[in-house]
């Protein structure tokens, strides 16, 4: 067993020197195949990670009106923190949305002038509301239109905001649903090359595999350096699609945090290296194997 692993191994080889320059030509594609690879898991960490800074800066208002008690308001509050899709609700105080406001409008002596005119506070009670995801506002913009509700309510943003909240979720979804369509479509591309750059590395040696054939060698011997091929194909395609992926990486990612605050795509790069490298050459493997073995057994039929 040792023996015939050990001879497999070697005629694996033998055939990457033998056919050097299609040796390189297979590892180009293959390099090309996995740096797209990499780049997609890559960008749909960022992509992923925009949406969701967009999707926290979205949220419902609810704004009271001032005779509304403020134990219904803590009452409705609580209702809505125990519904499923909400992710936080925030109550803010007539008192708190004057001193907010005042703040806002502290070098406005006009506003200021006003205010003290009236000698009340003209700002209702609200409660901020964010959703667990895009698609949960209509639920939550539902009950708070209700009739046990719609009575103490002067407004409700979501009224207002609904078409933008609405295109976020379609923008989001369709975002996630195109990465697994790109994904689907680079894996077979990628298999497709493979299949086709081992196919071709089998027909430069075809007098050598009929020899094989014509002396009673297995088809496991005879397939057995093409699919080890693939394998080391796909191990340094990874290692060199790293190399080129990490310098690109570190020059977007001071971009990447004036565009979404708080992101650094170079910190998670780095904690995430290692798995990267590791799916990228188990993805590189399988394509190997995976190719290695049609293309095989594509020939060996005739």
């Amino acid at each position: 067993m040792a023996t015939a692993i050990y001879r497999i191994i070697k005629h694996a080889l033998e055939h990457l020197w033998r056919q050097r320059l299609l040796s390189v030509a297979t590892l180009v594609v293959m390099v090309m195949t996995l740096f797209a690879f990499g780049s997609l898991i890559v960008g749909n960490h960022i992509l992923t990670s925009a949406l969701n800074s967009i999707q926290e800066k979205i949220d419902i208002s609810v704004y009271f009106k001032t005779t509304t008690p403020e134990d219904q308001i803590l009452n409705i509050q609580k209702t809505l923190q125990q519904m499923s899709q909400v992710k936080s609700v925030q109550y803010i105080s007539n008192a708190q949305a004057l001193q907010i406001f005042e703040q806002q409008h502290a070098s406005d002596p006009t506003i200021s002038q006003a205010l003290n005119e009236l000698g009340t506070n003209p700002l209702s009670a609200s409660l901020n509301i964010k959703a667990n995801n895009p698609n949960d506002y209509p639920v939550i913009a539902n009950y708070l239109n209700g009739s046990q509700v719609s009575g103490l309510v002067e407004n409700v943003s979501y009224n207002q905001n609904q078409l933008v909240i609405k295109r976020l979720a379609e923008i989001i979804n369709i975002s996630r649903e195109a990465g697994l369509i790109l994904t689907i479509i680079l894996a077979f591309a990628a298999t497709l090359i493979a299949f086709n750059t081992i196919l071709i590395a089998i027909y430069s040696n075809r007098e050598e595999v009929e020899i094989m054939r014509f002396v009673g060698a297995s088809n496991t011997f005879i397939s057995g350096p093409y699919i080890i091929e693939g394998v080391v194909y796909g191990v340094i395609a990874a290692v060199i699609s790293l190399l080129i992926l990490t310098p690109i990486v570190f020059v977007i990612s001071p971009y990447m945090q004036v565009f979404i605050p708080g992101f650094s795509l170079q910190q998670y790069f780095i904690g995430n290296l290692v798995l990267l490298f590791l799916y990228e050459i188990i993805f590189g493997s399988i394509i190997g194997i995976i190719s290695g073995m049609i293309a095989l057994r594509r020939y060996l039929k005739k």
